[in-house]
């Protein structure tokens, strides 16, 4: 099973977006109440709400509480989920952090927003090929740009910092009937040509084991000096006044530009590669312990982890597979004859004194990149790149968008 998202932009009315926007603020005050009855609990008893719990409580305060009734029932019953979830994450980074990682715990917090509402599984359906149907909310315009594959499973409202509405609708999709996936035999995975070894780095986004090198855009860059430009003006403004908000706006738009810059550009090169290739070969990176170096802001722009994720569900619908290996002196070690030849950074070229090896160091890391994944994947190839392209487990009996003209669900 395969799980896919596709990502929708919502026109909403005034009428719509009033009802769109008191759904959310009833979402963060209900959120926050559940936290603070959860503490409460803690506090005294020194026990845990259950799920079972918290269902109740929200039916209690739903039935205390008109103004809840606006609410469909089950993006009410999501918040618990939400919320469970949150604390599962606390227990899962406390056991990491005494394990010896280094990262930050972070206790569940009061949320002072609330962007997304979730509809687990029904409430939602396509009254049209323009309309989307939410109960509670009403007929909202919707650019359905390509039709979702597979079955619905969910669908999440989101709104965006510059005030977009989005539907994000999470299909499921069976692998046996995916349209998309080319059948590969065991003699085309062993041909040279359609196995790639990845090295990503800063100077160029990423160099392939055929010597081909991709520029990297350096989005965050390009538009440093007009974020700086409008940060500034943001900082002089009085704190809540209109012209604060709509610098705000203005500095958020130009985020939202780099971030849609960046997924075109790892989309479209995912894509190709995904393509061209039945095996790619990546290194394992720990990116957030890369973070802390000087070179932070350059790596974040570069986006390696989310690169890679696109490249392992492109792959896999394609009928490829995308290896991880260990990074460990690649770039140290002769891709010709194996020997060590220390460098740093600041080197560009490798140049071996026993076999008179010279190209360029990323060049001859990817070929130990390649190298490495084929001796890992064995005959068959089955290593892949961590839980990337993994689908976690849905609950039965969920809704579906149907084609145009299906019932509304109450």
């Amino acid at each position: 099973m395969l799980l896919r998202n596709y990502k929708y932009r919502l026109y909403p009315s005034k009428k719509h977006l009033g009802r769109l926007n008191t759904q959310l603020a009833l979402c963060q005050e209900l959120y926050n109440l559940l936290l603070q009855k959860c503490r409460e609990r803690y506090k005294n008893e020194k026990k845990a709400m259950s799920k079972a719990e918290l269902c109740r409580l929200i039916k209690e305060v739903k039935n205390s509480d008109p103004r809840f009734d606006q609410i469909y029932s089950q993006v009410l019953q999501n918040i618990s989920d939400r919320l469970i979830k949150a604390y599962r994450n606390f227990f899962r980074r406390v056991k990491e952090k005494k394990s010896g990682k280094k990262i930050q715990v972070g206790f569940p917090r009061f949320k002072n927003f609330y962007r997304s509402a979730t509809y687990p599984q029904f409430g939602f359906s396509m009254v049209s090929e323009k309309r989307l149907h939410l109960a509670k909310i009403g007929d909202i315009p919707i650019v359905l740009h390509r039709l979702p594959k597979g079955k619905v499973k969910t669908l999440t409202v989101k709104r965006n910092q510059t005030g977009k509405w989005f539907a994000v609708m999470s299909c499921v999709i069976d692998e046996d009937n995916n349209e998309e996936k080319k059948p590969r035999s065991a003699h085309t995975l062993s041909v040279q040509n359609r196995e790639i070894g990845i090295d990503v780095g800063i100077e160029s986004f990423a160099t392939l084991s055929n010597g081909e090198k991709i520029q990297n855009p350096r989005l965050l860059i390009m538009s440093e000096k007009k974020l700086k430009r409008w940060q500034r003006k943001l900082s002089r403004k009085a704190k809540s006044s209109a012209n604060r908000k709509k610098a705000r706006v203005r500095l958020a738009k130009i985020h939202e530009r780099i971030t849609d810059q960046r997924a075109d550009f790892l989309h479209k090169l995912s894509k190709k590669l995904s393509e061209d290739y039945d095996l790619m070969a990546v290194e394992n990176l720990n990116v957030a312990g890369m973070m802390r170096w000087h070179l932070s802001k350059h790596i974040s722009d570069a986006s390696w982890n989310r690169f890679i994720q696109m490249l392992t569900y492109k792959a896999s619908s394609a009928g490829g597979k995308v290896i991880c290996v260990n990074p460990e002196g690649t770039t140290q070690e002769c891709s010709g004859c194996g020997r060590i030849v220390k460098k740093t950074l600041a080197v560009r070229k490798h140049s071996c004194p026993d076999c008179g090896l010279s190209i360029d160091r990323d060049h001859n890391s990817a070929i130990n990149i390649l190298k490495r994944a084929k001796s890992t994947a064995g005959p068959a190839g089955t290593d892949a790149c961590g839980n990337l392209a993994s689908t976690p487990p849905f609950r039965e009996g969920a809704s579906q968008i149907e084609e145009a003209g299906t019932r509304r669900d109450k």
